[in-house]
């Protein structure tokens, strides 16, 4: 009787376990990995990061499995300029996506030659050092490096391989409403509302990009456990999203 108890006690303590779990992921924080450059110089491939989902309030891609539980949002609250956002890519709605809001709903957005103008306003931009990613041979691929001014107030790093290249002009489009133009920092090599996101409903906001808390640079062999330690970049971890 006593065993019985005690599997029984164990299968509820697992099960409470993961009710815990499913709940925090949904209303709370979710863990994301960083798979791409896109967003260089912001976000490394390997980072590891916490995306707090009540930021905007909760749709179905709240939910595991995107379970349309209802439609639209509640509790919605609008994200910013400049916000870093986990969102689900129109076209499937499944795969997530993550993306800097550039373009409000209502918004007029232009490219010319690698300049951003947000309602017939150029960006102002400022030019750093170059940026350099290093494959794990030590092959270096290089990036002008700047920092840009949203309209309003928030300053963000972007890459650009130069100015002209094939993403860098795009005609003035304006953001429908319930709508956002997302673009990735990495501009030259990022797949977002330019490319094949376009532009990107409300409902299928996930969460915003808050804090690192792990990065490793997946360059290194996972099987050799004594550079594991070279493996984690230390300085990244923590560090809030900006």
């Amino acid at each position: 009787m006593q065993e019985e108890e005690s599997w029984v006690d164990t299968v509820k303590t697992l099960v409470y376990a993961i009710l815990i779990a499913v709940l925090i992921r949904t209303f709370w924080v979710e863990p994301f990995k960083i798979p791409s450059g896109s967003m260089y110089p912001t976000l490394y491939v390997g980072d590891f990061l916490f995306v707090s989902k009540y930021t905007y309030g909760y749709s179905k891609h709240s939910f595991p499995f995107s379970m349309p539980l209802f439609e639209g949002r509640i509790w919605a609250d609008e994200p910013k300029q400049g916000d870093v956002v986990i969102f689900k890519y129109p076209q499937d709605n499944s795969t997530d996506f993550i993306k800097r809001v550039i373009g409000l709903p209502g918004d007029k957005i232009k490219l010319e030659k690698g300049r951003l103008f947000i309602n017939g306003q150029q960006l102002p931009r400022e030019e750093l050092e170059d940026f350099v990613v290093r494959d794990a041979k030590g092959n270096a691929e290089r990036y002008h490096q700047y920092i840009e001014t949203l309209p309003n107030g928030v300053k963000h790093k972007i890459l650009e391989v130069s100015d002209n290249e094939m993403e860098d002009n795009v005609e003035e489009l304006v953001v429908p409403e319930g709508h956002y133009f997302m673009m990735g920092d990495n501009r030259d090599r990022s797949d977002d509302s330019r490319v094949s996101v376009g532009f990107v409903p409300f409902e299928n906001l996930v969460g915003r990009a808050r804090f690192l808390f792990f990065s490793q640079n997946p360059e290194y062999d996972w099987y050799k456990p004594w550079i594991w330690p070279k493996k984690i970049r230390w300085k990244r971890l923590f560090n809030t999203i900006k």
